[in-house]
């Protein structure tokens, strides 16, 4: 009789067996940390599986406040990608044990899963063009699961109560932004104070951190790192915050309202002349649409802004630089980055790809400081006309805002949706951070999906 016939091992038996030698060779290994973190991460992955609108949540929580931190899955990725590629696993799950309703794409969808596919071309081109170290799958990859919130969000978010908890989080999310980043430049207005915080959060690239902020160490500093990623962040989070609340009672009208208040000044503060004229420009497009205390929010804040620009020299340098030309730095990098740009398409005909980050490396190769044209940059023209396709066929679903004179729970977290996205756009005409910034895309197309859910009739069950 073999062992085996002795001891008959049952899979069921094994499971067990297993984890007890696994979470046993990380005691020996690492110690009670290691496995305290091990655990932990076990559970926190079981329940996300269990109910992915769990991760979702999650996202929503970190992704405002913590963009950036990291964690080690056998590769180095940040901790809201992690979330969202976890949070896709339990989907997955729960569509084969038949817990999950089938996927319902509406035509902006649609056009989006065109634009992925197609990203496989500038994928392959870039990575036999460009000359230069990098991991274009993985970045890749990284892409998609960024952008795939705009799927996300319909499918874990089919009911109000869910709908409410997101929004909850987000806006939790926005205000722990706000408290850090203004609680520590309230403390000192030298922005490398924030270097040691964003390093216990195991943030990449110290080296990166070091000359951002000690470049601009007059600027407000947060866990975004630059003042401008900052100010798109705030951008969005404003208006959703604003319109929400509008609806809300208790401690949830005054949060958005705290978010609402202290994401303006924190617009101002980080030195975002994008962010900062195009939060203005939406301001009066509102106030243009009749909205409800748009035109009292436009003096007030107007006011507000004017007082912080005269008590804050910087962020004034920072707008008065809009028209100073070739003068400001930045702005003359950007006349030369329009002047270069058909020299650098013409380099990657079918996309730069995604094994590098633009620039590309080589000597009189510029970026570009716009959204859609980097679009054409990253991935190739037909990547920029699909990107424009789509984004016209979101504003076919939700141009109909209807009278916006009067505001209730069916149309506020719509108009401030949608009024975030078009902001962000607007803002692409002087900038590129919604394109292809990891976390920042996803908060974005995030938006995009609250904007057609808001906008679409609700379902006959919730």
């Amino acid at each position: 009789m073999t062992l085996l016939q002795r001891w008959p091992v049952t899979a069921s038996a094994m499971g067990p067996v297993l984890i007890g030698l696994l979470f046993g060779g990380l005691m020996l290994l690492g110690g009670p940390p290691l496995l305290v973190m091990a655990v932990g991460g076990v559970v926190a992955a079981v329940a996300v599986v269990a109910k992915p609108a769990r991760g979702l949540l999650l996202f929503c929580l970190l992704a405002p406040f913590v963009p950036w931190s990291t964690v080690t899955v056998g590769i180095r990725m940040t901790l809201s990608e992690a979330l969202l590629a976890l949070t896709w696993v339990g989907v997955f799950w729960q569509w084969l044990m038949g817990r999950l309703p089938p996927w319902q794409k509406g035509d902006t969808e649609r056009r989006m899963l065109w634009l992925m596919a197609w990203t496989v071309v500038p994928l392959v081109a870039g990575q036999f063009m460009v000359q230069a170290e990098g991991n274009g799958p993985v970045n890749w990859l990284r892409w998609l699961l960024n952008v795939s919130t705009l799927f996300l969000v319909p499918i874990l978010t089919p009911t109000k109560a869910l709908q409410r908890r997101m929004m909850d989080c987000l806006v939790i999310g926005f205000a722990a932004l706000l408290l850090l980043s203004l609680g520590m430049f309230i403390r000192s207005p030298d922005a490398r104070a924030m270097i040691p915080v964003l390093s216990s959060l195991h943030y990449a690239h110290p080296e990166a951190l070091e000359d951002i902020f000690s470049a601009m160490y007059n600027r407000m500093a947060s866990p975004w790192v630059h003042p401008n990623s900052t100010g798109g962040a705030l951008l969005l989070g404003v208006p959703l915050a604003m319109f929400y609340g509008l609806t809300q009672t208790g401690w949830r009208r005054a949060l958005c309202l705290f978010v609402a208040l202290a994401g303006s000044a924190g617009i101002v503060f980080s030195g975002s002349r994008g962010a900062l004229l195009c939060l203005g420009a939406l301001i009066v497009w509102l106030a243009y649409r009749r909205v409800p205390l748009a035109g009292r929010t436009l003096l007030i804040g107007g006011l507000l802004a004017a007082t912080m620009l005269v008590a804050y020299p910087p962020a004034q340098e920072r707008l008065m630089s809009l028209f100073g030309g070739s003068q400001d730095a930045s702005t003359g990098i950007r006349f030369e980055e329009y002047a270069h740009f058909h020299l650098a398409v013409a380099s990657y005909p079918l996309g730069l790809g995604f094994k590098v980050e633009t620039p590309a490396t080589g000597a009189g190769v510029y970026g570009i400081s716009n959204l859609w044209l980097n679009y054409w940059y990253k991935l190739g023209l037909p990547g920029m006309l699909l990107f424009i396709a789509l984004n016209r066929a979101w504003w076919r679903e939700v141009r109909d805002l209807g009278d916006l004179s009067k505001m209730n729970k069916d149309n506020a977290l719509r108009v401030g949706s949608v009024g975030a996205v078009m902001a962000a756009l607007l803002t692409g005409f002087i900038d590129h951070y919604f394109s292809f910034t990891q976390v920042l895309i996803a908060l974005f197309w995030m938006t995009v999906a609250i904007s057609l859910q808001a906008s679409r009739p609700s379902p006959s069950t919730s």
